[in-house]
């Protein structure tokens, strides 16, 4: 069978199996999001849903329409990477990371909170990430800001990848070389997102609270926004990083390396850091460690936040990107080994099963609509194509590495 087809199929079979266990309509938590503008002033996360209302009328219908157009795109964007990128240069080991992606709690949880924020952050990083990767440095520098105006949670996710990119892309050839122009390049990337993302912080240190009253009712005066979510949306839009420091920080330990998630979530990403770094092991070491250090950065968000579980999920998403950005730049030293060892192979069954088979933490007490052992059947197309497509290429050959 025409091995293209076979990993077309998985991909889309894997991503179809984490969407349908939890796709819904946006909730009232992101359909607030895009009702927010600035109507009352300069708001955090306002810039979005000013350019929504500039266009369409602010219904609930158009909102649906929007938020589902911006996870497809994003959808697509990811299928098409992963697929162009395996074929590229094929190797096992990029199914495998690819597949862990697809099941992982990245992809249940963006059909889950369908239409909020940090899909189109991260569907805007892939277009900023292509910029600088065609020399468009301030372009690419220009549409971050705007994605931290969005949300500022771009710094954690779209800022570290962004600067990855342009680390790996300019560099003059495969060895780790930080050049004045380097740094250069960075400081001009880096200048205005700080900006912003500072500016943003000191506003609402400043001027947060002013607003709370008018957000709640505005809010309740489009008659789909409950009181309880009006109520969490004007707290959220105008309560100083300050004060969300003060109150989540005391759990960060724990959080990161002490809670339930912390094996649950953390081996699964463990293992495709395992991946990238076997696939790229002949790349410069310095520059595997700062991808690893890029795709960690967004726990650090455990400090300043209560969903854990969604924060968990983050370093899947920026794993991807750092992958595709290492191949793009690295696929001549690829060392694709189609060998694998026991202790790979059991690890990609663990991790397969914690992010596709075991609960995963949703939003409003809701649980997965699959149940567990229709998960396990679902799976084995899985399983079985993965396998076929392991042994495809010589069936007489040594399997597993001693």
């Amino acid at each position: 069978m025409n091995r293209k087809f076979l990993i077309v199929f998985l991909y889309v079979y894997a991503l179809a199996f984490s969407v349908i266990k939890t796709i819904r309509l946006p909730n009232q938590w992101s359909e607030a999001h895009w009702l927010m503008d600035y109507r009352f002033g300069f708001i955090k996360r306002g810039l979005a849903g000013e350019i929504f209302g500039f266009f369409f009328e602010k219904n609930l219908l158009n909102i649906q329409i929007l938020s589902a157009v911006i996870l497809l795109l994003l959808y697509t964007a990811l299928l098409i990477i992963a697929v162009r990128h395996t074929l590229q240069k094929y190797s096992i080991r990029k199914v495998l990371f690819y597949l862990v992606f697809f099941l992982s709690q990245y992809v249940v949880l963006s059909a889950h909170l369908i239409g909020y924020l940090d899909h189109l952050i991260f569907l805007l990083t892939i277009l900023a990430v292509y910029l600088i990767r065609h020399k468009k440095v301030f372009l690419a520098s220009l549409l971050t800001v705007f994605c931290v105006v969005v949300h500022e949670i771009s710094f954690f996710l779209m800022v570290p990848v962004c600067l990855f990119a342009l680390l790996v892309y300019e560099m003059p050839g495969k060895t780790w070389v930080l050049s004045s122009e380097m740094f250069k390049k960075a400081g001009l990337f880096l200048f205005l997102p700080v900006v912003a993302t500072l500016s943003v912080s000191f506003y609402q240190e400043l001027y947060g609270k002013e607003n709370q009253q008018l957000i709640f009712h505005y809010l309740r005066s489009t008659g789909f926004i409950s009181r309880p979510v009006a109520k969490m949306i004007s707290s959220a839009y105008t309560e100083s990083f300050g004060t969300y420091l003060k109150q989540e920080s005391r759990f960060f330990i724990d959080r990161l390396f002490f809670s339930r998630n912390t094996v649950k979530f953390g081996l699964p990403i463990l293992f495709v850091i395992w991946l990238a770094c076997r696939e790229f092991r002949k790349v410069n070491k310095y520059i595997l460690l700062l991808l690893i250090a890029v795709s960690l950065f967004p726990l650090l968000l455990h400090a300043i936040a209560w969903d854990s579980f969604r924060i968990w999920a983050f370093p899947f998403m920026v794993l991807f990107l750092g992958f595709w950005i290492v191949s793009n730049r690295f696929s001549d030293v690829e060392t694709p080994d189609e060998k694998l060892s026991w202790f790979e192979i059991l690890l990609f069954i663990v991790s397969a099963v914690l992010v596709a088979v075991f609960q995963n933490t949703l939003f409003e007490n809701e649980i997965e609509r699959i149940p567990k052992l229709e998960r396990c059947v679902l799976l084995l197309p899985v399983f079985i194509t993965t396998a076929f497509l392991y042994l495809k290429k010589d069936p007489n050959k040594r399997i597993l590495r001693p």
